[in-house]
């Protein structure tokens, strides 16, 4: 969700992030990666939901990514189900040497759709890219599912950092364009009628009426 401030007022953005995939996939050390510039090599399965709030400036304006930890394990399911409600944006993680984990990207797909309130800008993640040797998913196995789906994809490592920072940067700034748009049509439409939106100014995230489905999340890769 994201709010436009009064006139005169410096605009605030707050995007909602969930973190999805199987247990043990390394989606709390991608998180601890790219709000702390930590990794933790024995860091246990995430016990229901943590998030951090990490500030981004993109085109001169501060950008705030409220990061959903959601715990994976089958039996927090139910728990963490509430969590994907006003979800704008989210990283689909698996991990490259668990093929089990890509696998499963078809549930947690279905899973996302199910409980989330809007459209959500969805990159595909294969963490652990640093597992040359012990890979069972190639990245155009990732490329091509990611294109099928309509999703952003990449392939990263939270133990070496590579691409960590971009995968949670290409959700945020496609997050930030989309709503820049919105931005400058709602302008456009108060010009015309001053008094259509009264005296709150919330600004949701919806597809655009003149793109077909699944442009808004057109798959882009940036594989290690």
């Amino acid at each position: 969700m994201a709010f436009q401030s009064g006139e005169g007022q410096t605009e605030d953005y707050l995007f909602k992030i969930v973190l999805i995939g199987d247990s043990a996939v390394g989606k709390s050390n991608l998180l601890a990666r790219f709000a702390r510039d930590e990794f933790y090599s024995n860091s246990k399965s995430t016990i229901g939901v943590e998030f951090q709030t990490q500030k981004m400036e993109i085109n001169g304006k501060e950008v705030k990514a409220q990061i959903w930890d959601t715990a994976g394990q089958e039996r927090f399911r139910a728990v963490t189900s509430a969590y994907y409600r006003g979800a704008v944006g989210a990283l689909l993680v698996y991990d490259i040497s668990r093929r089990q984990t890509f696998d499963s990207i078809g549930r947690w797909l279905n899973e996302l759709q199910t409980h989330s309130d809007m459209n959500v800008i969805t990159i595909l993640v294969g963490n652990k890219s640093d597992l040359k040797d012990a890979r069972e998913v190639t990245t155009a196995e990732g490329k091509v599912l990611a294109e099928a789906q309509g999703l952003f994809f990449i392939e990263t490592s939270a133990l070496d950092s590579s691409n960590v920072t971009a995968a949670f940067q290409t959700v945020v700034r496609e997050l930030f364009n989309i709503l820049s748009r919105k931005v400058i049509q709602s302008q456009d439409l108060k010009t015309k009628d001053p008094g259509w939106m009264g005296n709150g100014k919330t600004v949701v995230l919806e597809p655009d009426e003149n793109q077909e489905d699944g442009q808004t999340k057109k798959a882009g890769c940036c594989s290690s």
